[in-house]
């Protein structure tokens, strides 16, 4: 309905809770005769007769009354259209696509934000993704995907935002029984791999990681020789504990555990991290696609407020 015909139905739904025009009026902040004005456009927009005036106010008749229960129920339904729309606006009820890496789901931030998420804004269902990183920036760029994290800032973007949330250690993933395993668990130097086949997580999938691991053993005086790669950190994991060769894995692997499978941290020497970036699109992030923007950067808000906690 029309703005004035809900004023209507209010005024009249007030004028049956009072009993009286009068008390309607000052409840309403109105001077009776627009009042009465109101109370009779609506009995003639319906053509029947709604309430009975009496010497001391007035009473609905049989159809006033069924008019007065109906018009509540559609107040109240457009009282609750704009408090959905009020908390849509400020990014507090919808829907938001969230997608993720398997090794950033691995991380404890990452499900602690979307479990502390929940609990700040139950009214917001989230759409959850896994997929590599390079998979996950296009769904950004092609909107099916309204934030991610990922391991790889992926260059030739110029339509997302990546920042640098967070990072963590590389671990050295060993079959069960290789030499370096029996070792004390300590730190050991990436050139003790040199000899080593290495299974390693495919460049088009995670090319921030493959790219640091290279770097990295090239900084340490030798280069890789690589036996396979594989689609997913969890598929290397499986090759290492089949005892096809070694791998490097972020830290949070090691919650995934894996059957046959030894982890050793690295020496500081190997400066190897595993980097988390949270991306958006520019547009959202500049506020630009205002539909979305609310409650993707009130998201973007709480991990940065939980990373603040995390410190």
């Amino acid at each position: 309905m029309a703005d004035i015909e809900l004023r209507r139905l209010r005024a009249f739904v007030t004028v049956v809770e009072e009993g009286n025009i009068t008390r309607a009026a000052q409840r309403l902040y109105i001077q009776q005769p627009p009042l009465t004005r109101l109370l009779q456009s609506l009995e003639e927009e319906f053509g029947v007769k709604l309430l009975e005036r009496l010497p001391r106010g007035v009473e609905p008749t049989e159809i006033g009354k069924i008019l007065f229960q109906e018009a509540k129920l559609l107040l109240q339904r457009a009282e609750n259209l704009n408090a959905t729309l009020q908390r849509a606006s400020e990014g507090k009820q919808g829907n938001i696509r969230i997608g993720f890496t398997s090794s950033a789901a691995l991380h404890a931030f990452v499900p602690n934000v979307l479990r502390r998420y929940r609990e700040v804004y139950p009214l917001v269902t989230a759409q959850l993704e896994e997929s590599g990183s390079t998979e996950l920036l296009q769904a950004l760029v092609n909107r099916t995907l309204d934030v991610a994290f990922v391991r790889t800032p992926v260059l030739g973007m110029p339509e997302l935002k990546i920042e640098r949330i967070l990072q963590e250690p590389m671990m050295v993933a060993l079959p069960v029984g290789h030499p370096l395993a029996q070792d004390t668990g300590g730190p050991i130097a990436l050139n003790s791999l040199n000899n080593e086949g290495f299974i390693l997580y495919r460049r088009p999938a995670g090319q921030g990681l493959y790219d640091a691991i290279l770097a990295a053993c090239y900084r340490a005086g030798f280069s890789p020789r690589i036996i396979q790669e594989a689609p997913r950190l969890t598929s290397c994991l499986s090759l290492v504990g089949a005892g096809l060769g070694v791998s490097i894995v972020p830290a949070c692997m090691v919650r995934l555990g894996g059957d046959g499978v030894v982890y050793l941290p690295l020496s500081n020497a190997a400066e190897l991290h595993a980097p988390l970036y949270l991306a958006q699109r520019k547009e959202v992030a500049q506020r630009k696609d205002q539909q979305s923007s609310a409650m993707i950067n009130t998201f973007c808000a709480l991990v940065k407020s939980q990373l603040d906690e995390a410190k």
